[in-house]
């Protein structure tokens, strides 16, 4: 049910003076005609109304005082003899008694019940606040950055002209008043008001201790879960190194120390010899290649592989990676759009990483051609590199980019190159996913941003249904 709320301040006492006087006079004029129905006795019940209203308004002390005042009114104009302020019969002495103190009991009542509305009141304020700083205090991403709006809640509530929570301890002045606020013995922070509002503060504490309390723990927490994440990764990750460290790194090892050794045998013919040095240089190669990788992946987890962008030639770039992959001619297919725009990147961290996708293609692709098509589509410039080899599967699509990922019975590749492309792409603003089909080859999308005037005039040009 709803009810007005009562006025924060009593309205001045003149005007509460002036308004039991117009009530009383009311009420005694009330009286003549109803005098001509009821015993002019029982009518007194009346004046309580007046008396009601002053008392809750202004308080019991001029509630007490209207009864007074209207039970002379009572006695002067409506209990005999009137116009006089004598009572002949002795039940009109008692008429007057048991009005007078029902008046007084009336205003004391009314009083009482102001009081316990005005303390009900100002407990939901209270409890609307508290509401509200525990969902900014606790609702925040960081709690620095609420407190200032904390403080903002709490003094719009009080209506205070400033209003500041410093986590630790401040020393106050005479202007501004420090309110502590505690857990046990421990100094959490200190609410900072004027000094003529420290009631205020002191009101706000208990609930503001209370939340800051709450939101140190949940910070503390949730470093603690970051923390966790992070080991539990690393130890991941220098499990994977050293699962690749000692099969990558080994094999080719392995290779060279007895290819090398062998090379020492007086009983080789010339031909063995030539072939066991090829195969020297061979794995010399390819260790070289997985330490570089781990050179290059270790330099983007650690975030300082910051691209060093210029004009660059896409096709240029893709002459370069052709020939880095060490893929025979025959086995790839490069065909690019004319009048390819130059774009904005790293033009070495886009070699390396379209070689890595024409590596990946070329030992997954059975053998068959690999195919490169560049073109300009939906305000981007994409890349495609087609394999036909046996696909992905769904479930390996998901994790083909992370590092040391290998997916089927593949033992040549480190499960670094991928992880290497998805760096280097999204260093120089790009994006890379894969389409495949099992049994129908796989298909890596490179997506490089265009410059700005070339997009928009991609976008304003091209038809319906070329963007990917």
């Amino acid at each position: 049910m709803l009810r007005p709320p009562l006025p924060a301040r009593r309205p001045p006492l003149s005007a509460g003076i002036v308004t039991a006087l117009a009530l009383i006079a009311a009420e005694t004029l009330l009286l003549f005609p109803l005098a001509q129905v009821a015993d002019p006795i029982a009518l007194g019940v009346v004046y309580l109304l007046g008396v009601l209203v002053v008392a809750i308004v202004w308080g019991a002390a001029l509630g007490v005082g209207t009864s007074v005042v209207s039970a002379l009114a009572f006695n002067f104009f409506h209990i005999e003899p009137t116009g006089r302020f004598t009572i002949d019969e002795a039940e009109n002495w008692v008429a007057l008694a048991v009005f007078l103190v029902a008046a007084v009991i009336a205003a004391s009542v009314a009083e009482a019940a102001r009081v316990r509305a005005a303390e009900a009141e100002q407990r939901g304020r209270e409890a609307d606040l508290a509401a509200e700083l525990a969902r900014v205090l606790l609702g925040a991403p960081d709690l620095p950055g609420a407190l200032a709006p904390t403080a903002q809640r709490i003094a719009q509530a009080f209506g205070l002209a400033s209003c500041r929570i410093v986590l630790g301890e401040v020393a106050g002045d005479e202007r501004t008043a420090a309110v502590p606020l505690l857990r046990g013995e421990e100094r959490l922070g200190t609410l900072l008001v004027p000094a003529a509002a420290r009631a205020a503060g002191d009101a706000t504490r208990p609930a503001l201790e209370a939340l800051l309390a709450a939101a140190l723990e949940r910070e503390r927490l949730v470093r603690e879960v970051v923390e966790t994440r992070a080991l539990r990764r690393s130890d991941e990750i220098k499990t994977a190194v050293l699962r690749a460290v000692s099969h990558d790194l080994r094999s080719p090892l392995t290779a060279i120390t007895t290819g090398a050794e062998a090379l020492g045998s007086p009983s080789l013919s010339e031909e063995e010899r030539t072939e066991l040095a090829a195969g020297v240089t061979r794995e010399s190669a390819r260790l070289a290649r997985v330490v570089d990788k781990l050179i290059e992946l270790s330099r983007l987890q650690a975030g300082t592989a910051e691209p060093r962008r210029d004009w660059t030639s896409v096709e240029e770039v893709l002459r370069e990676a052709v020939d880095d992959a060490g893929l025979p001619a025959d086995r790839v297919r490069v065909a690019v759009d004319r009048d390819l725009p130059l774009i904005l990147a790293d033009a070495a961290q886009l070699e390396r990483a379209f070689a890595n996708l024409l590596e990946n293609a070329g030992r997954h692709g059975a053998g068959e051609p690999v195919s490169v098509r560049a073109r300009v589509s939906g305000g981007r410039l994409l890349v495609r590199v087609v394999d036909r080899g046996p696909g992905i599967a769904p479930a390996d699509r998901e994790r083909i980019f992370e590092p040391f990922f290998r997916r089927g019975a593949d033992t040549e590749g480190s499960g670094l190159g991928l992880a290497i492309v998805k760096g280097f792409v999204e260093a120089n603003g790009g994006r890379v996913h894969v389409e495949s089909l099992p049994g129908q080859g796989a298909s890596f999308v490179v997506a490089l941003p265009l410059p700005e005037p070339v997009a928009a005039s991609e976008a304003v040009t091209s038809p319906p249904g070329e963007a990917e």
